[in-house]
């Protein structure tokens, strides 16, 4: 009985840790039940890409947008705006492009297309006219220049004109010459005078001697009047104007045809341009040219080309383009400096298509635009090679390579360009990859526009340099260069060499000196 009672008792106890187990069971059951009702994800159990996709499709554009790029430097990729570590330029947002019809063209969201501030333009024909910048000084008309000689052999006893700049009218007495040759002629036409009767042809012969001095008429009469021998004769202006330059002093011995004075009439004057010779092809003479004179600011002149240097001076490159002005009230002077501007009309070119500069890239000697595919239905872009023809200030002449009526990118192509490069299609770095290439900045003492044209064409025909731009606001040159075939030390010796400074190394003194005054650091 005993035994009885004790099994149902361990029984009892086996069953309540059986309840016990199971309702604990049921609690963990119930909680993570609960637990997922609450945290449960529609993505829960499917593969791990379609959960990608479903993340993304949540995401948007935030997680492209939070990518930032180098349109130079392709393979720097940032998590925020911000400076390229190798170039300092600014970062882009990195462009995601979509799928297009041809594999080399790049395709952009509209969303890519704002942010890049991407901007096209139909290409269309329009009057080819080449603004011609010039810079030249007033200079006295050569014609009116005249030497003041001494007609009498002797000694300068006396100057009436003493310093450079004075005015004088012709006629004036300038100086007086001590001459014992006239001396001598007067005293044998004195002689010849008593016997004009019987021999005439002397007294004419002493007469005409005088006259080859420059005596006049009344002069030669005086003395036959009076009968008495001057021995100091004054030397008369042979014309009006300005002395330039007095040859001559007190005491001085001079010979027959000695220049004694250089006077300029400046009544009217010249303003000499320069003009360098990848403009030449483009001015005439009869062409209109609008320049004005640092010395009269906010007056403009306007005036024909007279003519144009046949010779290109072989130092500075340039040739000398002439315009004449009258100077009626004196306030205009030699060496003012001037500026001019030649619309040149471009005939050759009339017929061609014209371009922004903006929308065209340079690869070397290759020129390259992105033309937008009118087929595809999203924002397409392709790179294409043109050939170009003379610039007209802000455009480019297009030779061939473009059709009228296609579409071009003429602001953000270098972010169009990023894009290319950074899916691996064609871009201006194609021919040569982006690792070949380096760039420099290098600090110059560039002055105006002709400055920056002069280093643009001279660097562009160093061996190795695929790239030149001047920045007059900053004043650096920045150039892109083959590291096999160049370095920073050869480029800025090629500055130098053209007459300007580049970083420490100064300017060739004897070329800067031959540059055009508008080109010198005042």
């Amino acid at each position: 009985m005993k035994q009885f009672r004790d099994y149902i008792k361990v029984n009892e106890i086996s069953k309540t840790k059986v309840y016990r187990y199971i309702r604990t069971i049921f609690l963990i059951g119930l909680g993570l039940f609960t637990g997922w009702l609450f945290f449960h994800s529609p993505g829960k159990g499917l593969p791990e890409t379609q959960q990608q996709v479903d993340s993304h499709e949540h995401q948007g554009v935030s997680a492209q947008e939070e990518i930032w790029t180098c349109s130079m430097h392709p393979q720097i990729r940032m998590h925020e705006p911000g400076k390229c570590p190798i170039c300092a330029m600014d970062l882009i947002p990195l462009m995601q492009g979509g799928v297009t019809q041809d594999p080399t063209a790049i395709q952009l969201s509209a969303e890519a297309i704002a942010l890049a501030h991407v901007q096209t333009s139909v290409v269309s024909k329009n009057q080819s006219a080449r603004e011609i910048r010039l810079y030249g000084t007033v200079q006295p008309d050569e014609r009116l220049l005249q030497s003041q000689p001494a007609h009498i052999p002797g000694r300068i006893e006396e100057l009436d004109v003493n310093f450079t700049g004075e005015t004088v009218k012709k006629g004036q007495i300038l100086a007086k010459i001590y001459s014992p040759e006239l001396i001598k002629a007067q005293q044998d036409l004195l002689e010849a005078m008593k016997m004009k009767d019987i021999q005439p042809a002397i007294l004419e012969a002493a007469r005409e001697r005088l006259r080859q001095w420059k005596l006049t008429p009344d002069q030669i009469a005086a003395i036959e009047n009076s009968g008495e021998i001057t021995t100091e004769f004054p030397v008369l202006a042979g014309t009006s104007g300005i002395v330039m330059a007095r040859r001559i002093n007190v005491g001085d011995y001079v010979n027959r045809g000695t220049t004694l004075f250089d006077i300029a009439d400046l009544s009217k004057l010249w303003v000499l341009f320069d003009a360098y010779e990848q403009d030449l092809p483009f001015i005439r003479t009869g062409d209109k040219i609008t320049y004005t004179l640092q010395a009269m600011p906010g007056k403009t002149y306007k005036a024909t080309v007279k003519f144009v240097d046949p010779f290109v001076d072989p130092a500075t490159r340039v040739a000398k383009i002439r315009v004449e002005l009258p100077n009626h009230n004196g306030q205009l002077k030699p060496e003012m400096f001037a500026a001019g501007v030649i619309q040149a009309h471009t005939d050759q070119f009339k017929n061609n298509l014209v371009i922004p500069r903006s929308a065209v890239m340079w690869t070397g000697k290759r020129s390259v635009v992105y033309v937008r595919l009118a087929d595809e239905e999203e924002p397409t872009f392709k790179l294409r090679e043109i050939t170009l023809g003379p610039r007209l200030g802000n455009s480019y002449v297009v030779v061939e390579g473009l059709a009228e009526g296609e579409e071009i990118v003429t602001e953000g192509t270098f972010s169009v360009d990023a894009a290319a490069q950074l899916e691996g299609k064609p871009s201006m770095m194609s021919v040569e990859p982006a690792s070949a290439i380096e760039k420099v900045e290098i600090a110059s003492t560039v002055v105006c526009d002709m400055c920056r044209e002069t280093i643009e064409k001279g660097l562009v025909k160093e061996k190795g340099v695929k790239g030149v731009n001047v920045d007059l606001d900053t004043k650096v040159v920045s150039v892109s260069f083959d590291p096999a075939k160049t370095n920073s030390k050869k480029i800025r010796k090629a500055i130098s060499q053209l007459g300007y400074g580049a970083d420490d190394v100064l300017a060739d003194k004897v070329v800067y000196e031959n540059l055009p005054a508008c080109c010198k650091i005042e």
